[in-house]
């Protein structure tokens, strides 16, 4: 056991003086806004731009969140692909509003999107699948996504059995695989600033469709 003192977690912390943002700053549309922070998190060093929490919940209310991946945004929502019988699906299945984070910390930055969910269509689900990896093609047939198993090499001898299945022509799409879309009633972008006075602003979605914006106290 370590005898190492615990951090010091009451006295962690930084100020944040990288930027500031204004409403002047802003797109009009969100997606256009996120689409330049996303471009900056690309160039600006950021590990795994695209990595985003995702919480969720059960019909009762219980919620979870976990990292996955965003493939794809346009004007349509955020889309991740996941197996549909995993936690999160049986989860978004029962409760179909779902919450994003993206924690571009060394940016000072994060975005929050939230909405209701829908299962992208199996073409686009497909065009997608045909740019994964190999490897991770039979991975998504191989795991059994939130099952419990007994060991690693249950998971690993799945993998050999899936190589050996498909070892001509494309690997077709699992039937119990594909994508889940995000369509956003309102998306923060978060600016950390100084004297943990951070800018805040909240772009909401409209009955007629266009996006409202909203400066929120820090």
């Amino acid at each position: 056991m370590s005898s190492d003192p615990a951090p010091d977690l009451a006295h962690m912390r930084k100020d944040y003086r990288r930027a500031e943002l204004h409403r002047e700053d802003l797109a009009a549309d969100p997606f256009a806004q996120f689409a330049t922070w996303l471009n900056d998190a690309c160039q600006g060093g950021v590990h795994e731009p695209n990595a985003m929490s995702l919480a969720t919940a059960w019909a009762d209310g219980r919620p979870l969140a976990r990292t996955v991946l965003l493939k794809h945004f346009d004007a349509s929502g955020f889309v991740f692909y996941t197996n549909f019988e995993s936690r999160k699906s049986r989860q978004l299945s029962e409760n179909p509003y779902a919450s994003l984070l993206f924690p571009w910390l060394i940016l000072e930055r994060q975005v929050i999107i939230t909405g209701r969910v829908e299962k992208v269509s199996a073409m686009e689900t497909a065009k997608y699948f045909l740019t994964r990896p190999h490897e991770s093609q039979l991975a998504a047939w191989a795991s059994p996504q939130s099952s419990a198993v007994d060991t690693r090499k249950f998971l690993l001898m799945q993998w050999e059995a899936m190589k050996t299945k498909f070892t001509k022509g494309e690997i077709p799409v699992p039937p119990f695989w594909g994508g889940w879309r995000v369509i956003p009633d309102s998306i923060e972008f978060w600016q950390g600033g100084g004297s943990r006075l951070h800018d805040r602003f909240l772009y909401t979605r409209a009955e007629d469709g266009t996006w409202n914006i909203e400066r929120l106290a820090p």
